[in-house]
């Protein structure tokens, strides 16, 4: 006879502390086992087998293991469409209910509502919980009861609306006892089907005093001025309720910058039409971009002879890292300057990036181009040796990534900035004209 038991399923919430679907899992009146899913469909689509991200998963799912290990239990793993899993499940054990925390994103929606309606014909119960954000899809509305697509109000609303109960952490520890007891196998990361990279999984750590010196040294690449937890709350090894209330002990600017994080995955939620390749802004549909394939294969390898742009493509490439500034600077490049669709930047970083979250990647790229909510006015058009002078004074980020800045062997800028700039005000002005 199978037992009956309740499954919780880790997704974008690697950890077993202060984790909202978990702990509610640890409650229900059935033992619980964690899992968690390889998914084959999105792993498919990633064009190499080192991908940092991956490795990263790997680990964290390995130390969640060996926490759980303590209490008799463990994560059981699994490679394979979420579909086909679950079936096999249900084969094998008495699933009750299923807890887990939501996703925001286009697929993650579909797939839920495909398991909830499978475990409901299975007579199963399926639960998500809001996990990621402070604030979801209809807590922070305007007046007039619609979402905001401007950032500041929404900030102001926000913080006006916050308090001891949205960051309060979920014990889990102290249900434990209520995990299935049971030995675990972790396939290793080839037989998930790739190679080990140079990634190495450090405990989400908070260094209080780069927060508390955020506001000041954040832009400028060469100083370890950032805190790097992006991709430690991209895949949930660290609970956003606890960032929050460490920024709001020790620095707003920091605490602005997660709140910019929430307004973005409710810009997904509440505009799902940016989950379909468009723009926020549909007259921005109408910029004649000019897409020149050479250009953008020069701006890929960080070779346009900028140095600011071309020490922030090669960081990139080598490291799956880009510093935040740096960000705006090679995205406003390839918008403005080049003139190519800020989708194809967009799915660059999508491949690249260690802490790529599509509502971010997607809400930075509309705002680099314009098109987005609360975006960057069109005319706006960064100067990369204004920026790096003003950020990289002593070109400590750029020969760092560019040793050979000083030779024959650097390319010269690959167009005028100038003649760049005026470029791109007449085709937006254009492209705009026809609304």
């Amino acid at each position: 006879m199978k037992q009956p038991i309740s499954i919780f399923w880790f997704r974008r919430d690697l950890r077993i502390e202060d984790n909202a679907g978990l702990f509610h899992a640890l409650k229900s009146e059935y033992p619980t086992l964690p899992i968690f899913i390889f998914d084959t469909e999105i792993l498919s689509k990633l064009p190499s087998k080192q991908d940092r991200r991956v490795d990263f998963i790997h680990q964290a799912i390995l130390r969640i293991d060996s926490q759980l290990s303590k209490s008799d239990s463990g994560v059981e793993v699994h490679i394979g469409k979420p579909s086909e899993i679950f079936k096999s499940l249900f084969e094998k054990y008495e699933i009750k209910e299923i807890f887990t925390n939501k996703d925001y994103e286009k697929y993650g929606i579909k797939r839920d509502e495909e398991i909830a309606e499978f475990a409901k014909i299975h007579g199963a119960k399926f639960h998500s919980f809001k996990d990621q954000t402070i604030f979801e899809k209809n807590e922070i509305l305007s007046g007039a009861g619609t979402p905001y697509t401007v950032f500041t109000p929404y900030s102001r609303k926000w913080k006006e609306k916050l308090n001891d109960f949205y960051v309060k952490a979920y014990p889990t520890e102290k249900y434990f006892k209520n995990l299935l007891c049971f030995k675990s196998e972790i396939p290793s990361l080839e037989r998930v089907g790739f190679e080990k990279t140079d990634l190495i999984f450090d405990k989400p750590d908070y260094n209080l005093k780069i927060i508390e010196n955020y506001t000041e040294k954040r832009d400028f690449p060469a100083i370890n001025g950032t805190t790097k937890l992006s991709i430690h709350l991209r895949f949930g090894t660290l609970s956003i309720r606890e960032a929050v209330k460490v920024a709001m002990q020790h620095n707003d600017t920091w605490l602005n910058e997660l709140i910019w994080r929430d307004f973005y995955m409710n810009i997904l939620a509440n505009f799902p039409q940016i989950g379909e390749n468009r723009s926020f802004r549909p007259e921005y549909d109408n910029i004649k971009w000019r897409n020149n394939e050479a250009e953008f294969e020069k701006w890929c390898s960080g070779n346009t002879g900028f140095p600011i742009v071309d020490a922030g493509m090669r960081e990139l490439n080598e490291t799956g890292f880009m510093h935040n500034r740096v960000r705006m600077i090679v995205a406003s490049f390839l918008c403005k300057d080049l003139l190519i669709d800020w989708r194809w930047g967009e799915a660059y970083f999508a491949q690249k990036l260690n802490d790529y979250d599509f509502s971010a990647n997607n809400g930075g790229w509309q705002w680099a181009s314009g098109s987005g909510c609360d975006a960057a006015p069109y005319f706006r058009v960064f100067n990369p040796d204004a920026q790096a002078l003003k950020f990289d004074k002593e070109l400590k980020y750029i020969k760092k990534w560019i040793p050979e800045l000083n030779s024959f062997s650097y390319p010269k800028p690959m167009l005028d900035h100038k003649m760049a700039r005026e470029r791109a005000l007449k085709v937006y002005k254009e492209g705009l004209a026809k609304i």
